[in-house]
């Protein structure tokens, strides 16, 4: 299982909300590139980073921030928020984005998908489904669409796609543990290899993930509040 340390940024700010909400943000870096490094020296093979003004605005608002760390740290970079368009993708790749997760535009725009994956390989492409109540989540997760989150991610499979970032928005930033019932089902569903995101608050969640065969788990507040430190966590979830 790979682990993905989140860094989630807004306004310049590495920050944490609670379940998506902006009115609920946390400031834990003014500068996103500190917990970069701190997590590559951690030893992370991935870093999770999500635009939050992009998702938001529906455009890439932090780029800058985002091609700076690119630059600085030698592991591969994940981001989401604000990729609508081809012209995106290839902007977040030209900074050094290894694999840009694409979330609104699959429900409005499945044959973007389908043209991303074809241009640029499915290795390099994911789909982030966020769902509340079993219900897919878009726009920054303002609003509840009424594609049930398991037939988004079937149709994504049947396009291409190799991995879907699912995250439970009840569950994001609450420290109250990951929706391993609808992970997995989402998982063994579409067939599709799943990163769970949302919840995971101890090194008991991140077991639960493990045996259940989830292919990946994103950490966000547990890591800001030491509540699991990383070099330990990857040291008996992906090193094993």
């Amino acid at each position: 299982m790979v682990l993905y340390p989140a860094i989630d940024i807004k306004d310049g700010n590495c920050v944490r909300l609670r379940q998506g909400d902006f009115d609920k943000k946390e400031v834990f870096f003014e500068n996103p590139m500190v917990p970069a490094q701190r997590w590559e020296m951690a030893g992370a093979s991935f870093i999770h980073i999500v635009d939050l003004d992009g998702a938001l605005k529906g455009h890439g608002v932090n780029r800058e921030v985002i091609r700076k760390i690119c630059s600085r740290v030698n592991i591969p970079i994940q981001l989401g928020g604000g990729i609508r368009s081809m012209d995106d993708l290839k902007e977040v790749f030209d900074i050094g984005v290894e694999r840009a997760i694409i979330g609104t535009k699959a429900i409005s725009d499945p044959d973007f998908v389908k043209n991303a994956v074809e241009t640029f390989g499915s290795e390099r492409i994911a789909v982030g489904i966020d769902a509340k109540n079993g219900m897919t989540a878009v726009s920054g997760w303002g609003e509840v669409s009424n594609v049930k989150a398991v037939d988004l991610g079937i149709k994504m499979g049947n396009l291409g796609v190799k991995t879907i970032i699912y995250t439970d928005i009840s569950r994001d930033g609450m420290m109250s543990g990951p929706n391993i019932d609808q992970t997995r089902n989402m998982q063994s569903l579409t067939g599709l290899e799943v990163i769970a995101s949302g919840g995971i608050s101890c090194m008991e969640d991140l077991e639960q993930l493990y045996v259940n065969d989830i292919k990946g788990a994103i950490i966000g507040r547990a890591l800001y509040e030491n509540r699991i430190h990383l070099s330990v966590a990857i040291s008996v979830f992906e090193r094993i």
